[in-house]
């Protein structure tokens, strides 16, 4: 059977996150040397609350590194055993980032129901000024890290790290208001269930958006069906088959597709008009589009099977 076909771009070394790998490491710089600030606080101080903080930015150190590590792998040139190369590492990174994330939140329950049952002593002078300085830390690092949480999984799972630790930290700020002002030690066990349940949603979309690539889903933003019927309309063309879409990693979408054509003579311009639309209307530079001949497939088609 007769075919043609456009392979239009290829995917560029790395990934959409290692434009944004400076800024990662300056987050976890600032993280880690945070860290070790209210661990010392908190031994200081007897802080329970620091102390569970600081575990807290472990494990957004941990997320900040996995990610800075993910985009190392992600640069290596593609071989022949790996045709795309390691892009999507990204993509795993954030899977790992996610589960990470739910398993703190069931702890951040747990830890609030524990000290629901029995509130810890709390010492609110010093634990508020060390959870004022985490805060303005978790802001800086959150500035880093907005413009690329929108262009990778990747960074968007770091940036969810650092929001859930400014939660954190604006939640040891309240309760030890509370603890100067009115002496209640309940509300500690309460803030921490909160922030709990605020990263429960935001972490179960990343989750389901790395589990939705892993599964070469088609991308949220490309209607499938109007697609086809773009495909379909193309002059020349009388059937499309075999029509696939899929994010490799972010930033970096693929299609194919067998495009029937009733003269075969035709092939290369209508190679040519499917990448023009995939191209400008839906954004989709790396293409395999095979062309098939109408009539050689419809005699293919009566042939009875051996």
């Amino acid at each position: 059977m007769g075919s043609g076909h456009s392979h239009a771009g290829v995917p560029s070394p790395g990934t959409a996150a290692g434009k944004h790998k400076s800024r990662l490491a300056m987050a976890l710089g600032l993280t880690t040397a945070f860290m070790v600030a209210e661990v010392v606080g908190g031994l200081w101080t007897g802080s329970l609350a620091l102390l569970a903080d600081a575990a807290h930015m472990l494990t957004d150190a941990g997320g900040l590194a996995l990610a800075l590590i993910a985009i190392r792998f992600a640069e290596r040139p593609a071989t022949p055993e790996k045709t795309f190369g390691y892009v999507r590492a990204e993509v795993l990174s954030a899977l790992t980032n996610a589960v990470v994330l739910l398993l703190l939140t069931v702890y951040i329950l747990y830890e609030a129901y524990q000290r629901f049952q029995n509130p810890p002593e709390i010492i609110g002078g010093p634990m508020l000024v060390v959870a004022i300085v985490g805060l303005g830390v978790n802001l800086v690092s959150m500035k880093l890290l907005a413009g690329g949480s929108s262009e990778s999984l990747n960074v968007k799972g770091a940036y969810f790290e650092v929001l859930s630790d400014m939660l954190g930290s604006l939640g040891v700020i309240v309760a030890a208001i509370f603890v100067l002002v009115t002496g209640w030690r309940l509300v500690d066990p309460i803030v921490g269930a909160g922030i709990g349940l605020f990263i429960v949603p935001r972490t179960w979309s990343l989750l389901k958006q790395a589990v939705h690539i892993l599964l070469e889903g088609t991308p949220p933003e490309v209607d499938l069906k109007l697609l086809e019927a773009k495909l379909a309309a193309l002059p020349g063309v009388v059937a499309v088959d075999d029509l696939h879409v899929w994010t490799i990693t972010s930033g970096l979408d693929a299609m194919s597709c067998h495009l029937v054509v009733d003269d075969m003579a035709r092939s290369a311009e209508v190679l040519a008009a499917a990448s023009a639309v995939m191209r400008s209307e839906f954004g989709l530079t790396h293409t395999t589009i095979q062309v098939e001949d109408g009539a050689i497939r419809n005699a293919e088609g009566h042939i009875t099977p051996l």
